[in-house]
């Protein structure tokens, strides 16, 4: 890992470290310490599980509790310092369940494209660890806990970057839908139109001014500049060599939303987004299981589930079964026979990627 994938690491998850050793370790697996020495990830993740508990209940309370501020309410209840929520501990239970879960939290390292950047041992790379959901999970827990360590326990940080990491607004605001995720579609757009990904630099108002002077000798003027929202914090955008798109908000969450928002329209309004039949340049059989995947990978819906069944072909002669299912807008599931489970699980992801793609018939 070079310092120019440290810088981008912090550039996604909006922190930058002041010891970059930390950081670096969040990425290490035991796997990788076992044959090279070194400290791996594994503490890291298990402080990052604490902190990432305190931070989502600490988001909750500040999206549905509040302190009762006005004479009406004073005269609702007894004690004027109580805590209000029209929420129930079960209620938000379910809630907290939701964004920590380990299919939310991979999910959401698909989408930053942070495992990636793991540091594996043999055994690791040889099974391609870095795809499954519990070592993703791992991952974002391990950086979590760098954070914590790094910033000496501050609450204000560590909510920052867990509110960036899990872009926990939007799945609130949304009851957890994925739909108009303006920050994860422009992570797609960028990463697939320049193989690298969003630039975001935030900026306390009482120093835009300035920041904003000194970033405009460096940038050509493709078009007009786009501001979107109000508060103290400011984030802007960069997605080509033309102006940034602004946000301004309270939070430095809200405003790369805003931001993303702005920039998605943009795209929209232009005709220069692609849709998800633009992600494979070349469906076929052959790779059916890898570009599924690869959809997968990138946030268009969750990994797909294979199951197998011992089956017979018309002569009777043994065969394997495979089931291949989705969740993409509806539950897609198409099954494919062969000799092999390889064979059939590779006919399997082509029928199922055919129904994604909208292709009729194919290589």
């Amino acid at each position: 890992m070079n310092r120019n994938d440290l810088e981008e690491i912090e550039n996604v998850i909006g922190y930058e470290f002041h010891n970059k050793d930390l950081l670096q370790q969040a990425f290490v697996r035991k796997s990788y310490s076992e044959e090279n020495g070194g400290e791996n990830n594994e503490v890291l993740e298990f402080i990052g599980d604490k902190a990432l508990d305190l931070a989502v209940v600490k988001i909750l309370m500040d999206n549905y509790g509040w302190y009762a501020e006005d004479e009406d309410e004073y005269d609702s209840y007894e004690d004027e310092n109580e805590f209000i929520t029209d929420y129930t501990e079960g209620e938000f239970t379910n809630l907290k369940k939701k964004l920590v879960e380990k299919k939310m939290l991979a999910h959401r390292i698909d989408i930053l494209g942070l495992n990636q950047y793991l540091i594996m041992g043999n055994g690791d790379i040889n099974k391609n660890a870095q795809d499954e959901p519990s070592v993703k999970e791992d991952l974002f827990e391990a950086i979590i806990g760098a954070v914590a360590l790094d910033c000496g326990w501050s609450l204000i940080i560590i909510e920052t970057v867990v509110e960036i990491m899990l872009n926990s607004q939007h799945y609130l605001q949304n009851d957890f839908n994925e739909q108009d995720n303006y920050v994860d579609l422009i992570q797609q757009w960028v990463q697939k139109q320049y193989k690298t990904l969003p630039k975001y630099l935030y900026i306390e108002n009482n120093l835009y001014i300035w920041e904003r002077l000194i970033n405009n000798l460096s940038i050509a003027n493709k078009r007009n500049r786009m501001e979107l929202g109000s508060g103290n914090i400011t984030c802007e955008l960069l997605i080509d060599n033309g102006e940034p798109f602004v946000g301004h908000a309270n939070s430095k969450s809200e405003a790369r939303m805003l931001a993303a928002k702005l920039a998605y329209e943009y795209l929209k309004s232009n005709n220069l987004l692609f849709t998800i039949k633009d992600e494979i340049d070349n469906p076929c059989e052959k790779l059916a299981v890898n570009q599924l995947q690869e959809l997968a990978q990138k946030g268009y819906f969750d990994m797909p589930n294979y199951r197998f069944e011992e089956s017979y072909d018309e002569q009777g002669y043994p065969a394997w079964k495979c089931y291949c299912s989705i969740n993409y807008q509806k539950r897609i599931c198409w099954w494919g026979r062969d000799y092999s489970k390889r064979g059939a699980k590779r006919l399997a992801a082509w029928c199922v990627l055919k129904q994604v793609l909208e292709i009729e018939g194919g290589d």
